[in-house]
């Protein structure tokens, strides 16, 4: 099932392994598709990640063949590496499976926010994978404009939520995001959050909010990758680090 990997050197490609249905992986050096049909990812760290069932059902439930979906999410969790850092992401596309073993790259606790001047540009937002060049494309706006995400505003001027991350925020002692929909991609880390939310009995409101409203709110990216990010802002980050050290908490091993 697995094949040697080749992480001595920080120039080693970084290899997309091709699923067979017989089980097994072999290279796929000729998929170069920034975005694919469907798509998801997740940290693993020394062998330990957290959310992984709801990635694999979120994963499967957005292919059209989730049975055999399924069986490729669980055989792909023995090419990783048990040791290490790593933000694997597994693909559909023209119906074909992979699994892109990517090191994780440096994590951080703050993260500044940018607003776009234009609507959300998802075409299926409750699907990761088909939108993710044109989001990726749009963070890197983001990046240019001296921020780190870039926030998605329906057309009508109410934020949905990040390019690759969801948004939470707090109004004195309550926890809010936004509302469920169709217009949301189903963030496995704001489910855990909201989780933990029930856990300790802490309220949460589901509201819409103007950009603008952000700026004065303690506020929070969420990703599979970083976890909890404080946003960078006035009055931000007071309870950041005691929530992520509580979802990092819930990471259980990759395989039993």
């Amino acid at each position: 099932m697995c094949f040697p990997l080749d992480m001595s050197s920080p120039s080693a490609p970084v290899p997309k392994l091709l699923w067979s249905p017989a089980g097994t992986f072999g290279p796929d050096p000729g998929h170069t598709a920034v975005s694919v049909e469907v798509a998801d990812s997740w940290l693993v760290e020394d062998g330990r990640s957290r959310g992984l069932e709801q990635h694999r059902e979120r994963f499967a439930g957005s292919c059209p063949d989730p049975d055999l979906a399924r069986r490729f999410f669980d055989q792909a969790l023995a090419t990783i590496p048990g040791t290490g850092r790593w933000f694997p992401r597994v693909e559909r596309d023209r119906g074909a499976f992979r699994i892109w073993l990517r090191p994780a790259p440096p994590l951080s606790p703050t993260v500044a926010l940018w607003i776009p001047d234009r609507p959300d540009p998802r075409e299926r937002p409750s699907v990761k994978g088909p939108d993710l060049a044109a989001l990726t494309a749009l963070r890197a706006e983001a990046v240019g404009s001296g921020a780190g995400e870039a926030v998605l505003v329906s057309p009508d001027g109410w934020v949905r939520e990040g390019a690759l991350s969801a948004l939470m925020w707090w109004r004195g002692d309550l926890l809010c995001t936004t509302p469920d929909g169709p217009d949301l991609l189903p963030s496995v880390t704001r489910r855990l959050v909201l989780t933990l939310a029930g856990r300790r009995g802490q309220p949460v409101r589901f509201e819409r909010v103007r950009p603008g409203a952000l700026s004065d709110l303690e506020c929070w990216s969420m990703s599979a990758l970083h976890g909890i990010r404080s946003v960078t802002g006035p009055g931000t980050g007071r309870r950041a680090r005691e929530w992520q050290a509580a979802l990092l908490g819930l990471a259980e091993p990759l395989r039993p």
